[in-house]
């Protein structure tokens, strides 16, 4: 019988700290006691309860808008950002620069989300704009906040690109954006996957950021399932919260199974390359081939 290391179990106990908690929350999303602390039988008639809770179901509907137009927007900031970072490497001002856009992976939440209500409030003094805090003020600071995220990824990825492959396509003639979204795009883009879904998650997860920037009305799902909390756990909160884990576990498996059939078949391409060219002939045999075809009268 194979004896359990060290390491294997502070493995174990690391994923059932993580995880039980969430296997705990699913099991008691199917009690049928109002009672969270009380087991009442299995039902589903939280799950059914969901469709009249209006309130929580517009919150979700408002974070899942939010978390979608914040991961788009991020991944477009950050890929911008990581490339002047990697393919500009001389420029003046590119330690400050490099220093804003890492700047919100260490700073405190409570910090960025009282600076952004400052400057909210000044330019709706000055200029007019926002006119309220909303949904709108909500994506700009969550899209500031998760394109630090995207940048690191992508220029992790930028650094470990092959430049000679964007050079000859230039040099037979490609332009540079025709480069970049033929070549460079399809290279980066498990980078900007990842970016994406990302910025999605820690969009969707969000309670700090938005309950500075948020106004009346922009009450997003964190927020509603903390100012429930208050009061006591309800079970419809564990129902919404049983269904974003399965929604975010069948994206999780989706993305890998996609990339994992997009890896066999780079493989397979480039196995098949390489294949072909051991199987072409060899310069010296082309010319020894040439020889024996030359008749003999030709040789004297």
């Amino acid at each position: 019988m194979k004896r359990w290391s060290f390491s294997n179990l502070i493995l174990a106990l690391g994923l059932v700290f993580i995880y039980l908690p969430m296997v705990i929350l699913v099991i008691y999303s199917f009690n049928d006691s109002r009672l969270v602390t009380v087991w009442g039988g299995w039902s589903v008639k939280w799950y059914l309860g969901l469709l009249d809770n209006t309130q929580l179901m517009s919150a979700v509907m408002r974070s899942l808008e939010v978390a979608f137009y914040t991961a788009v927007a991020a991944v477009a900031l950050g890929t911008m950002a990581a490339f002047v970072l990697t393919r500009i490497p001389v420029f003046r001002g590119r330690t400050l620069f490099g220093g804003l856009v890492t700047a919100p992976l260490v700073m405190p939440e409570v910090i960025t989300g009282l600076s952004l209500l400052l400057l909210f409030v000044a330019m709706a003094q000055l200029v007019g704009w926002p006119a309220q805090r909303g949904l709108v003020t909500i994506w700009i600071a969550h899209t500031t906040f998760c394109s630090a995220y995207v940048a690191v990824v992508v220029m992790a990825r930028l650094r470990e690109l092959d430049l000679s492959i964007e050079e000859a396509a230039m040099d037979l003639g490609a332009r540079p954006w025709k480069v970049f979204f033929l070549i460079t795009m399809p290279m980066i883009a498990p980078s900007l996957a990842a970016g994406g879904m990302l910025s999605f998650a820690l969009s969707l997860d969000d309670l700090v950021l938005a309950s500075f920037v948020s106004g009346p009305g922009s009450t997003t799902l964190p927020m509603e399932i903390f100012s429930a909390v208050r009061l006591g756990v309800k079970p419809e909160i564990n129902a919404v919260a049983s269904l974003i884990l399965l929604v975010v576990s069948l994206a999780t498996f989706l993305a890998w199974y996609f990339g994992r059939r997009a890896d066999k078949r780079r493989a397979r391409a480039m196995q098949q390359a390489q294949d072909e060219g051991n199987s072409a002939p060899s310069w010296r045999q082309v010319i020894d081939s040439r020889k024996t075809m030359v008749p003999p009268s030709a040789h004297s």
